[in-house]
Protein backbone atom coordinates (compact mmCIF):
# COMPACT_ATOMS: atom_id res chain seq x y z
CA UNK A 1 0.00 0.00 0.00
CA UNK A 2 2.77 2.18 -0.60
CA UNK A 3 1.71 3.75 -3.89
CA UNK A 4 -1.18 5.93 -4.44
CA UNK A 5 -3.31 5.72 -7.27
CA UNK A 6 -6.39 7.97 -8.50
CA UNK A 7 -9.48 6.88 -10.47
CA UNK A 8 -10.03 8.23 -13.44
CA UNK A 9 -6.71 9.74 -14.16
CA UNK A 10 -6.47 8.15 -17.68
CA UNK A 11 -8.72 8.52 -20.92
CA UNK A 12 -12.25 8.47 -18.97
CA UNK A 13 -14.28 8.37 -21.97
CA UNK A 14 -12.47 5.41 -23.03
CA UNK A 15 -12.62 4.01 -19.32
CA UNK A 16 -16.35 4.14 -20.03
CA UNK A 17 -16.36 2.43 -22.85
CA UNK A 18 -14.73 -0.60 -21.69
CA UNK A 19 -16.65 -0.98 -18.32
CA UNK A 20 -19.78 -0.51 -20.54
CA UNK A 21 -18.78 -2.99 -23.05
CA UNK A 22 -18.64 -0.69 -26.07
CA UNK A 23 -14.96 -0.57 -26.38
CA UNK A 24 -13.36 -3.77 -26.86
CA UNK A 25 -12.63 -3.66 -30.38
CA UNK A 26 -13.01 -6.31 -32.78
CA UNK A 27 -10.60 -8.74 -34.40
CA UNK A 28 -10.34 -10.21 -37.27
CA UNK A 29 -10.00 -14.28 -37.70
CA UNK A 30 -10.12 -16.39 -35.17
CA UNK A 31 -11.17 -15.18 -31.08
CA UNK A 32 -7.93 -14.18 -29.42
CA UNK A 33 -6.95 -16.23 -26.21
CA UNK A 34 -6.26 -13.08 -24.57
CA UNK A 35 -9.40 -10.91 -23.92
CA UNK A 36 -10.30 -7.84 -21.80
CA UNK A 37 -11.64 -10.08 -18.91
CA UNK A 38 -8.60 -11.96 -18.75
CA UNK A 39 -6.45 -8.99 -18.57
CA UNK A 40 -8.47 -7.75 -15.87
CA UNK A 41 -8.68 -10.69 -13.66
CA UNK A 42 -4.66 -10.70 -14.10
CA UNK A 43 -4.35 -7.54 -12.91
CA UNK A 44 -6.94 -8.07 -9.38
CA UNK A 45 -4.92 -11.54 -8.43
CA UNK A 46 -1.43 -9.50 -8.73
CA UNK A 47 -2.58 -6.58 -7.14
CA UNK A 48 -4.33 -9.31 -4.24
CA UNK A 49 -0.95 -11.23 -3.93
CA UNK A 50 1.58 -8.15 -4.31
CA UNK A 51 -0.28 -5.07 -4.23
CA UNK A 52 -1.00 -2.31 -6.72
CA UNK A 53 2.51 -1.51 -7.00
CA UNK A 54 3.23 -4.87 -8.63
CA UNK A 55 0.59 -4.23 -11.74
CA UNK A 56 1.96 -3.20 -14.90
CA UNK A 57 1.81 -3.79 -18.38
CA UNK A 58 4.88 -5.56 -19.00
CA UNK A 59 4.19 -8.15 -15.60
CA UNK A 60 1.04 -8.51 -16.74
CA UNK A 61 2.35 -9.68 -20.21
CA UNK A 62 4.17 -12.05 -18.78
CA UNK A 63 1.73 -13.49 -16.32
CA UNK A 64 -0.16 -14.09 -19.35
CA UNK A 65 1.99 -15.41 -21.72
CA UNK A 66 1.54 -12.75 -24.13
CA UNK A 67 3.40 -9.55 -26.11
CA UNK A 68 3.10 -6.27 -23.77
CA UNK A 69 1.73 -4.62 -27.07
CA UNK A 70 -1.22 -7.35 -27.02
CA UNK A 71 -2.20 -6.19 -23.93
CA UNK A 72 -2.91 -3.02 -25.35
CA UNK A 73 -4.67 -3.54 -28.24
CA UNK A 74 -7.27 -4.36 -25.24
CA UNK A 75 -6.54 -1.60 -22.87
CA UNK A 76 -5.10 1.91 -23.17
CA UNK A 77 -2.85 1.55 -20.64
CA UNK A 78 -2.37 1.12 -16.86
CA UNK A 79 -4.15 4.26 -15.42
CA UNK A 80 -7.65 2.76 -17.49
CA UNK A 81 -6.73 -0.89 -16.12
CA UNK A 82 -6.73 1.02 -12.97
CA UNK A 83 -10.13 1.80 -13.56
CA UNK A 84 -11.87 -1.34 -14.92
CA UNK A 85 -10.03 -3.43 -11.51
CA UNK A 86 -11.89 -0.95 -9.47
CA UNK A 87 -15.36 -1.27 -10.86
CA UNK A 88 -15.20 -5.06 -11.17
CA UNK A 89 -14.50 -5.78 -7.61
CA UNK A 90 -16.79 -3.11 -6.52
CA UNK A 91 -19.42 -4.96 -8.28
CA UNK A 92 -18.86 -8.39 -6.69
CA UNK A 93 -22.16 -9.36 -5.15
CA UNK A 94 -23.38 -5.63 -6.40
CA UNK A 95 -26.93 -6.68 -8.36
CA UNK A 96 -29.48 -4.13 -9.39
CA UNK A 97 -32.70 -5.36 -7.53
CA UNK A 98 -35.32 -6.15 -10.52
CA UNK A 99 -37.81 -3.57 -10.75
CA UNK A 100 -40.51 -6.13 -9.52
CA UNK A 101 -39.39 -8.40 -7.79
CA UNK A 102 -41.77 -10.00 -5.54
CA UNK A 103 -39.32 -10.47 -2.14
CA UNK A 104 -39.85 -8.13 0.66
CA UNK A 105 -37.70 -5.10 1.10
CA UNK A 106 -35.27 -6.06 4.26
CA UNK A 107 -35.69 -2.51 5.23
CA UNK A 108 -33.44 0.74 5.34
CA UNK A 109 -31.20 -0.75 8.60
CA UNK A 110 -30.55 -4.34 7.68
CA UNK A 111 -29.77 -3.11 3.94
CA UNK A 112 -27.32 0.01 5.27
CA UNK A 113 -25.69 -3.55 7.86
CA UNK A 114 -25.09 -5.57 4.99
CA UNK A 115 -23.66 -2.83 2.57
CA UNK A 116 -21.27 -2.00 5.45
CA UNK A 117 -20.55 -5.40 5.85
CA UNK A 118 -20.10 -5.70 1.96
CA UNK A 119 -17.83 -3.04 1.98
CA UNK A 120 -15.34 -4.23 5.02
CA UNK A 121 -15.16 -7.68 3.30
CA UNK A 122 -14.14 -6.58 -0.09
CA UNK A 123 -11.93 -4.54 1.81
CA UNK A 124 -10.34 -7.74 3.44
CA UNK A 125 -10.48 -9.60 0.29
CA UNK A 126 -8.41 -6.54 -2.09
CA UNK A 127 -6.36 -4.52 0.52
CA UNK A 128 -5.17 -2.57 -2.13
CA UNK A 129 -8.46 -0.65 -2.84
CA UNK A 130 -7.03 1.05 -0.07
CA UNK A 131 -4.04 2.80 -1.78
CA UNK A 132 -6.59 4.02 -4.42
CA UNK A 133 -7.83 7.60 -4.60
CA UNK A 134 -11.44 7.39 -5.44
CA UNK A 135 -12.56 11.03 -4.84
CA UNK A 136 -13.43 11.15 -8.21
CA UNK A 137 -14.87 7.51 -9.39
CA UNK A 138 -15.52 6.72 -12.99
CA UNK A 139 -18.67 5.28 -13.35
CA UNK A 140 -18.90 1.51 -14.51
CA UNK A 141 -21.95 -1.13 -13.79
CA UNK A 142 -20.38 -2.65 -10.82
CA UNK A 143 -20.31 0.98 -8.94
CA UNK A 144 -23.31 1.75 -10.17
CA UNK A 145 -25.02 -1.54 -9.32
CA UNK A 146 -23.97 -1.54 -5.89
CA UNK A 147 -25.41 2.42 -5.34
CA UNK A 148 -28.67 1.20 -7.23
CA UNK A 149 -29.09 -1.27 -4.69
CA UNK A 150 -28.27 0.54 -1.67
CA UNK A 151 -30.75 3.48 -2.65
CA UNK A 152 -33.45 0.84 -3.37
CA UNK A 153 -33.05 -0.40 0.31
CA UNK A 154 -33.01 2.98 1.73
CA UNK A 155 -35.09 5.08 -0.28
CA UNK A 156 -38.18 4.99 1.98
CA UNK A 157 -36.41 6.88 4.88
CA UNK A 158 -38.17 10.06 4.02
CA UNK A 159 -34.80 11.42 3.37
CA UNK A 160 -34.10 14.01 0.52
CA UNK A 161 -31.87 13.19 -2.21
CA UNK A 162 -28.78 14.28 -0.91
CA UNK A 163 -29.28 13.20 2.01
CA UNK A 164 -29.57 9.53 0.35
CA UNK A 165 -26.24 10.00 -1.06
CA UNK A 166 -24.43 11.51 2.19
CA UNK A 167 -25.57 8.20 4.09
CA UNK A 168 -24.14 6.18 1.58
CA UNK A 169 -20.71 8.72 1.88
CA UNK A 170 -20.73 8.23 5.63
CA UNK A 171 -21.14 4.47 5.88
CA UNK A 172 -18.51 3.95 3.32
CA UNK A 173 -16.07 6.71 5.10
CA UNK A 174 -16.64 4.70 8.47
CA UNK A 175 -15.86 1.30 6.82
CA UNK A 176 -12.68 2.19 4.75
CA UNK A 177 -11.37 4.33 8.14
CA UNK A 178 -11.98 0.47 9.92
CA UNK A 179 -10.79 -1.35 7.07
CA UNK A 180 -7.50 0.68 6.48
CA UNK A 181 -6.51 0.27 10.34
CA UNK A 182 -7.50 -3.72 10.10
CA UNK A 183 -5.27 -4.00 6.69
CA UNK A 184 -2.22 -1.60 8.37
CA UNK A 185 -2.22 -4.03 11.33
CA UNK A 186 -1.79 -7.06 9.36
CA UNK A 187 0.94 -5.33 6.85
CA UNK A 188 3.37 -3.73 9.52
CA UNK A 189 3.28 -7.44 11.21
CA UNK A 190 4.78 -8.62 7.62
CA UNK A 191 6.82 -5.93 7.49
CA UNK A 192 8.36 -5.79 10.97
CA UNK A 193 8.43 -9.52 11.79
CA UNK A 194 7.08 -9.09 15.51
CA UNK A 195 3.47 -10.32 16.62
CA UNK A 196 0.91 -7.53 18.47
CA UNK A 197 1.53 -9.73 21.45
CA UNK A 198 5.38 -9.12 21.53
CA UNK A 199 4.79 -5.33 20.16
CA UNK A 200 3.11 -4.93 23.63
CA UNK A 201 4.98 -7.16 25.79
CA UNK A 202 8.03 -4.73 24.82
CA UNK A 203 6.23 -1.41 26.10
CA UNK A 204 5.09 -3.60 29.62
CA UNK A 205 7.52 -2.22 31.71
CA UNK A 206 7.68 1.25 31.13
CA UNK A 207 3.60 1.07 31.04
CA UNK A 208 3.29 -0.56 34.23
CA UNK A 209 5.45 2.08 35.74
CA UNK A 210 3.85 5.26 34.34
CA UNK A 211 0.61 3.79 35.14
CA UNK A 212 1.45 3.40 39.11
CA UNK A 213 2.83 6.98 39.03
CA UNK A 214 -1.17 8.49 40.24
CA UNK A 215 -0.45 10.64 36.62
CA UNK A 216 -3.04 8.98 34.57
CA UNK A 217 -5.71 7.16 36.77
CA UNK A 218 -8.90 7.25 34.14
CA UNK A 219 -6.15 5.25 32.07
CA UNK A 220 -4.78 3.22 34.97
CA UNK A 221 -8.56 2.37 35.90
CA UNK A 222 -9.76 0.51 32.75
CA UNK A 223 -9.79 -2.97 33.17
CA UNK A 224 -7.63 -5.37 30.92
CA UNK A 225 -10.58 -6.53 28.70
CA UNK A 226 -10.33 -2.62 27.54
CA UNK A 227 -7.88 -3.41 24.48
CA UNK A 228 -8.58 -6.65 24.46
CA UNK A 229 -9.46 -8.32 21.16
CA UNK A 230 -12.63 -10.21 21.69
CA UNK A 231 -14.40 -6.94 21.46
CA UNK A 232 -16.02 -5.93 18.13
CA UNK A 233 -15.16 -2.64 17.44
CA UNK A 234 -16.20 -2.20 14.39
CA UNK A 235 -19.61 -3.12 15.50
CA UNK A 236 -20.19 -1.16 18.01
CA UNK A 237 -19.18 1.49 16.06
CA UNK A 238 -21.67 0.46 12.70
CA UNK A 239 -24.87 0.29 15.63
CA UNK A 240 -24.08 3.71 16.81
CA UNK A 241 -24.06 4.91 13.75
CA UNK A 242 -27.54 3.34 12.76
CA UNK A 243 -29.07 3.80 15.83
CA UNK A 244 -28.28 7.90 14.91
CA UNK A 245 -29.95 7.83 11.46
CA UNK A 246 -32.41 5.83 13.13
CA UNK A 247 -33.49 8.75 14.77
CA UNK A 248 -33.56 11.20 11.84
CA UNK A 249 -35.76 8.64 9.82
CA UNK A 250 -38.24 8.57 12.73
CA UNK A 251 -38.40 12.03 12.71
CA UNK A 252 -39.35 12.40 8.87
CA UNK A 253 -41.12 9.36 8.58
CA UNK A 254 -43.65 10.68 11.13
CA UNK A 255 -44.10 13.73 9.28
Amino acid sequence: MTTTESSGSGDVSRSMELLWGTGERATRGPKPGLTLDRIVTAAIELADAEGLAAVSMRRLSTELGAGTMSLYRHVPGRAELVDLMLDRVQGEGAHAPEPDTAEPAPGWRKTVEKAARDELALYQAHPWLLSVNQTRPVLGPGAVGGMESMLAGIKDTGLSDPELISVIIMVSGYVSGVARTQVHAVEVRQVTGISDDEFWRAQEPMLSTVMTSGRYPLMAALSPEAFGPDFDHFEFGLQRLLDGLEVLVEQRTKR
